[in-house]
Parts: C-alpha cells; structure tokens; sequence
C-alpha cells in the first residue's frame, strides 16, 4: 500500500476509506482560529508549535546561532503556543553537548531568547505567542559529553537486549529526590526568563517518563501507580507552588508506551500491547486536581518504535501497519482521555503525517470535542509558517509541507548533528546532512 504524504483532499479520502481509519474531515476549519484561555493568559489560536529539539545550543546551554534562527521563524509563523524545546536541568541529564540547558549563570540569554519570540511574533502578526519551555532529564539517553552516560530507572530487556545496562547506573531514590528539586528549579527559571510556563517532560521514555512503567522497581517510586507517578507529581506540585499563579504548569505526557506490561504505561495488564486508558486517566485527574490546567499529549517512543509518536513515510524500519492507523492511534487515544477527563485542555500530536489533509482533520476532532489544540511537530522543521496560511489562506500550501522522510531524525541520531528540514530548508540542512549522513 502506498505511504506518503497527503497532497490533496483525494488522496486522503482514498487512503482513509481504504485502511477504514474513519478519520474525521471537515471544510470549516475556522476553530482554529479561536483563542482560548489558560490560566488567564489568552492563546491567539488553536495551532502549537511542538518541541522540536536542535541540538545546537552553545557547549554551555545557551540558545545559539540556529537556536535563534529556528525561533525566529517559528515566531513569524503565526502558532497561538510554542512549546519550547528539552531543556536540560542538570547537566548530566543532557541528551547530548550541544541541548539548551538552564542554569542561573545563562538566564539572560534565555530571557532574550524568549523576548526575541514575542516580539519578532507581534511585530509579525499583531500577537505574541505563549511560550511554554519543556524542562528534561534525558535519564536512559543521557548524552552530555557526546558519549552514552544512561541514567535509568530499571533494566529494560526490550531495549538492551543481550547488553544489559549496568545496575549501577540505576538511578537511586535519593538522585530522583534532587532531580524533581532540579525540575522545580528549572520552573522557576523558566518564569524568570519570561516564559510563560513550564512542561515538566514525562514523554519519550526519558528518565520521568520511564519511571511510569517502573512497575519492578523498589522503594518510593516504583511499584504501586502513586509511586510511579511520584516524580512527575511532586515536580508539578513543587513547580505550581514556586510559581506565580498565573504561570503555567504542564507536562507533554505519554498516554500510551506501546510496550506489553509490565515495560510499558497505558497498556492492558494481560501480555498485549492494546492501550488502556485506566492509569492515565488517574494520572490526569491527579494532575487537573494540584491546578494543572492543560496537558500536551504522546504516545510511544521515538528511539525505538517511532511510528507510534511520529507515523512516517519512509524511515529506518516498515512498520507493520499503515502511517494512517498510527495517527488514528495518538487522535483516538487523545479523544479518548479527552472524554473521560473533559475539564482539562489537551493537544493533540502525530499529525504531520496528514500533510494539506492535516486541518481539516484536527478541527474535525476539535469540533467534536477530542482535544483544544493542535500540535504539529516535523512540520515545523519544513513548513513554519504553516499556522499563518491555515489561518490568512485556510489550508496548508502542498508545495511546503513535510514529507515525513525522516531525513532530520537521521541528522539528529547521529553524533553532533543538528537537525533540521533537508528538503524545504536545504541552504542550511542539506550541508549538514551530507556531512553527518553522507547524504544518503
């Protein structure tokens, strides 16, 4: 079955009554063009910038030269939100040498990070974005001098196989006390730095997110759900209560690993891979209870089954299924958590894939009430300005969207490369490329 990306109407309504996906479609998309409120801060509209790392910050954790450039686009490109990219709060817990990371000593150069946003953005479009900073502990790839230093939660046999990770570097209680400390710290240099919030990351099986599967580990955050949990709750407690309180405190969450149990979260309990909405859905009406008020949703991992976070036409693997039945997967399962906690606010992800069809479907789901907002992630590598077309045209131009090739994730795999979109930012990405990939 052919795999790529939609160009037209038609050749979505093909592949979508074909595979039977039954994804929603309509022509009025003007809901995304709505504001809405979060903790009284107004979002100009329903479009979100993803965090899309760069991996090309200065050796000490300041935004450089690209940095800037790519918010600087992102800016002009019209989205209500921009969620700022992985954001190291302890140096060991960097993915690699060149991720940002936040420290007391470089928070001016955030702060001018975050005043170059809004106002390149206003200057643009007459509004400035909110800009929520993603704060991370990379745990299993943690990378900060180039070389794998994992920091893990457990031994996961899925992932290592036949090469087991040294059970010294599983991480202790008292390590995961200080680093919700650093989490908490992280937060509130965020808000210094102007930020309009902060997302405590808990997605991608990073070090957070892979404490939600710790169903084997001993002591305070392994075993039972409230000890999984207890890092990404207690960080989110922390933060809210060293904050102002009209900062925003998230978290871009994985719903959904897609590992059987027990090396996976939001998975049925009886050997298979199906998703399970129990856990998650107690996990967000703890979180909607300490004041969280909007959550950026995931599923998967993108290290080791990357169709699940980000179906793709062409990449390192053929999944099994159809890219369509992955984006289903992340929308239905987005929907679904919408309809059993319909007070919190959520975002959707996947929907690069859709490519011109990607619109119409999210304000479909948007319409019907599956989730707020609608997150694009590659796409903003090769399309930035694609909030200012669906909002000032009402589609998205063929001629700029992702292809889902999956050429900038080969750049960011490799050592010292700094991802970007080859195709449609080729001046500056396909050197890189060529350099890092050999141009293949």
């Amino acid at each position: 079955m052919v795999r790529k990306v939609y160009i037209s109407k038609e050749e979505f309504d093909v592949q979508n009554s074909q595979l039977g996906a039954d994804l929603p479609y309509t022509d009025d998309i003007s809901v995304l063009k709505e504001p809405f409120s979060i903790s009284g801060k107004t979002v100009a509209n329903r479009l979100v910038c993803q965090a899309m790392e760069g991996c090309d910050g200065t050796p000490e954790g300041s935004p450089d030269i690209l940095t800037k450039r790519r918010y600087r686009r992102f800016a002009e490109g019209g989205a209500g939100l921009i969620w700022f990219e992985a954001t190291a709060v302890l140096k060991e817990g960097r993915a690699n040498p060149n991720q940002l990371y936040i420290t007391k000593d470089n928070l001016d150069d955030f702060k001018r990070q975050v005043d170059e946003i809004k106002e390149t953005a206003f200057k643009t479009n007459g509004y400035e974005p909110l800009v929520i900073m993603q704060a991370t502990h990379s745990g299993r790839y943690s990378k900060p001098d180039g070389i794998p230093a994992p920091l893990i939660a457990y031994n996961n046999p899925i992932f290592e196989k036949e090469n087991p990770i040294p059970k010294e570097n599983i991480v202790s209680d008292e390590y995961l006390d200080r680093v919700g400390e650093a989490l908490v710290n992280g937060a509130v240099l965020a808000e210094k730095a102007g930020f309009d919030g902060v997302d405590i990351k808990c997605c991608h099986r990073y070090l957070n997110c892979e404490l939600l599967s710790a169903f084997e580990r001993e002591g305070r955050y392994g075993g039972s759900l409230e000890n999984r949990t207890r890092l990404l709750r207690e960080s989110i407690k922390g933060a809210i209560k060293s904050c102002s309180d009209d900062f925003i405190v998230s978290s871009r969450l994985n719903i959904y690993d897609g590992f059987p149990y027990p090396y996976g979260f939001g998975v049925s309990k009886n050997g298979g891979p199906e998703f399970d909405s129990s856990e998650p859905e107690w996990l967000v009406k703890k979180l909607y209870g300490y004041g969280v008020r909007i959550l950026n949703i995931t599923m998967g991992n993108p290290y080791f089954n990357p169709h699940v976070n980000r179906p793709f036409a062409h990449g390192g693997y053929m999944p099994d299924e159809h890219p369509l039945e992955g984006v289903k997967r992340v929308l239905e399962g987005t929907a679904e958590l919408k309809r059993l906690v319909p007070e919190m606010a959520l975002i959707c992800s996947a929907v690069s894939y859709l490519g011109t069809a990607a619109p119409n479907v999210v304000a479909a789901y948007i319409n019907d009430g599956g989730f707020d907002f609608a997150g694009f992630g590659r796409t903003i590598f090769a399309y930035p300005d694609f909030a200012k077309d669906i909002i000032n045209k009402g589609y998205m131009d063929k001629n700029k969207i992702c292809l889902c090739c999956s050429k900038c994730t080969e750049i960011m795999r490799t050592k010292g490369g700094m991802p970007g979109c080859v195709i449609r930012d080729k001046d500056v990405y396909m050197p890189i490329y060529k350099r890092q990939c050999g141009g293949k």
